[in-house]
């Protein structure tokens, strides 16, 4: 169901700034972890790659799940 109202330029803000912040943890872990593990058993390059891109899709899976948990706290309009 859309809301109607004004947009509350404090609770915008903060998602944003969640969703920038949580958004480059879960890429980085994701990112550092592939290469991790195709280092830890010497898979190789091409093998580490295809982790780090798995692992990045997870992770923005992650993220859009994530967000629309935050947006769901706390509404943009109101």
């Amino acid at each position: 169901m859309a809301q109607s109202g004004p947009i509350k330029l404090k609770n915008l803000l903060t998602l944003i700034s969640v969703g920038v912040l949580v958004g480059t943890e879960f890429i980085g872990v994701a990112i550092a972890a592939g290469w991790a593990i195709a280092g830890l058993f010497q898979l190789g390059n091409t093998i580490a790659l295809v982790l780090m891109v798995a692992f990045g899709f997870v992770s923005l899976y992650a993220l859009f799940e994530f967000m629309k948990r935050a947006v769901s706290l706390e509404p943009i309009r109101g």
